[in-house]
């Protein structure tokens, strides 16, 4: 199993990114996904997805990108959240074969 690299975005890089990096940290780590999560700024976003494996995002995704991009603002409002771990769950099994 290789380390998948996770982008996790917000406005700023402070407030709700951290917040979303926990959660998913502790998602990954308890599923037996080895990840490198990364807090980024979403204006960050384009330059640093190369070598990334998906971007999750507090914000709305100003762009399109070249690795898949999920929006996860169930993580702040507390809504569909066992939907948003199903969904983060699948891509980085995905990613991972």
């Amino acid at each position: 199993m290789r380390k998948i690299k996770v982008l996790v975005a917000c406005g700023a890089g402070i407030a709700t990114s951290t917040v979303v990096m926990k959660r998913i940290e502790d998602l990954l780590n308890d599923n037996h996904i080895v990840a490198d999560v990364q807090q980024i700024k979403i204006s960050e976003a384009v330059s640093k997805q190369e070598g990334a494996d998906m971007l999750i995002s507090t914000t709305i995704l100003p762009t399109q990108y070249k690795i898949p991009a999920i929006t996860a603002l169930g993580y702040i409002s507390g809504i569909g959240t066992d939907k948003l771990d199903e969904k983060i769950l699948e891509l980085a099994r995905s990613v991972d074969e």
